[in-house]
């Protein structure tokens, strides 16, 4: 089985050379590049199956770098920062990220999200077809499909939407929510998971068809037809 590739986009040389070090310790294949612009193109020549990628950085900072990015690809982003504000949270997650890990980091919690993203992101099981009213998603292409609407998804989407697929009807708590598909709690003030509904529903909805994903206040969120 081939090494999983990693790219790392970081300007600092230490950070960097840490990560580098630390990942192929883990027998990752990694790339690095110091600068947004030289990260791009490493993932336009060599796409990664994973990009670690820091916020600040001179020129082209981390969110510009990762719009571009998912614009390109699904590929899973973990995006580091010493930004660790909700605000600050939510809008590295609005430009596209996965993943959030605050500066500075413990190396094995780094190496625990990755492990988990490239996890989610790895298919295990054998493709089906998951159906809800006139949604499909497709668990092999990972592409969803509206009546004859078909549209890509984020790997945070996916799997957003992939645990609401396999629960329909159910009232899932954000509690629940954030455990299955976060893998961990990012606090009770953290709005990630709205964030992540609102995509989801942009997407389901983008060509007029009715809401299938409902809040329950105070709660959490439902997949159930409009009523």
């Amino acid at each position: 089985m081939n090494a999983e590739q990693i790219l790392v986009i970081e300007d600092d040389p230490q950070i960097r050379d840490l990560l580098r070090r630390g990942l192929a310790y883990e027998n990752y294949k990694v790339a690095v590049a110091g600068d947004g612009a030289s990260g791009l193109a490493s993932a336009r020549d060599n796409p990664p199956d994973l990009v670690i990628l820091d916020w600040m950085m001179p020129g082209m900072d981390g969110l510009e770098v990762c719009r571009r990015l998912r614009l390109a690809s699904n590929v899973p982003i973990i995006m580091l920062t010493a930004k660790e504000s909700v605000p600050d949270r939510v809008l590295g997650l609005e430009s596209g990220a996965d993943d959030y890990v605050v500066k500075p980091f413990a190396f094995p919690e780094l190496l625990a999200r990755v492990h988990a993203m490239l996890r989610r992101a790895t298919p295990t099981a054998k493709p089906e077809i998951l159906k809800f009213t006139d949604l499909q998603l497709d668990t092999g292409t990972r592409l969803a499909r509206r009546i004859e609407r078909q549209f890509e998804l984020t790997a945070k989407e996916y799997d957003l939407l992939e645990y609401l697929m396999r629960n329909p009807r159910q009232v899932l708590t954000r509690e629940q929510i954030l455990d299955r598909v976060w893998g961990y709690d990012f606090g009770g003030e953290s709005n990630v998971l709205e964030v992540y509904i609102r995509y989801l529903r942009q997407k389901t909805e983008a060509g007029g068809e009715s809401r299938i994903i409902h809040t329950v206040r105070s709660v959490g969120y439902v997949m159930r037809e409009d009523s």
